[in-house]
């Protein structure tokens, strides 16, 4: 098999927007030539409510859980979900100022996405 490029970007929750702390979240994984795209999420409650005691965290986490229906093209995800997979990736990567925002978009090479996607979960958010 041979190494394919990808690129990913990290989901930072952002309690408070008015004081910027960030924490990691879940990691969004596009693979152009194998047409690609899974976003795996994992929310610290406890780390988001050391942040900001009165955060709500069910809503945090459906905004996570949004993200992952729009990767998975799920039904009643929305009009994002219906695009293709490049399109879908970059509109869950355009900069927002929301509790969820995703990170700059970084690359890589990898045998397997969906492993890669799993291991930099793993190593960066939990």
């Amino acid at each position: 098999m041979t190494r394919v490029p990808y690129e990913y970007a990290l989901l930072r929750v952002v309690p408070d927007l008015r004081r910027g702390e960030t924490f990691n979240a879940g990691v969004v994984l596009y693979c152009q030539s194998r047409d690609f795209l899974a976003a795996h999420v994992h929310l610290d409650v406890d780390r988001l409510h050391a942040l900001d005691p009165g955060a709500d965290a069910e809503a945090v986490r459906s905004a996570l859980r949004a993200v992952e229906a729009v990767c998975a093209a799920a039904p009643g995800a929305g009009p994002a979900a219906a695009e293709d997979v490049g399109r879908r990736f970059r509109w869950l990567t355009a900069p927002r100022s929301t509790v969820v925002q995703p990170g700059p978009v970084h690359t890589g090479l990898t045998l397997d996405p969906a492993a890669e996607a799993r291991r930099l979960l793993d190593l960066l958010v939990r």
